[in-house]
């Protein structure tokens, strides 16, 4: 088994989850979602601040079987991208 640890900022907790669920997990509770050789713990974390703006944080921990992991986070990564102009 592995375990990556993730800070994820600006994308929301509920959705975080939802992505987890797309990939194949059941959600378990509010925070905890397992898949088939992998599962996900989720906990939110103080707001960043920067001045006036506060940006929603999230603490992901997924402990997954190693043969999975690259394909798990990539296919992860594609879902948690984003773009900026």
């Amino acid at each position: 088994m592995q375990t990556i640890v993730r800070e994820i900022r600006g994308i929301p907790f509920f959705l975080l989850q939802e992505y987890l669920e797309e990939l194949g997990g059941v959600s378990k509770g509010e925070g905890l979602v397992e898949g088939n050789g992998w599962k996900a713990r989720l906990d939110r974390m103080e707001p960043f601040r920067l001045g006036s703006l506060s940006v929603g944080q999230t603490r992901i921990e997924i402990q997954i079987e190693e043969q999975l992991a690259d394909e798990f986070m990539r296919q992860f990564n594609l879902k948690t991208i984003r773009a900026g102009a």
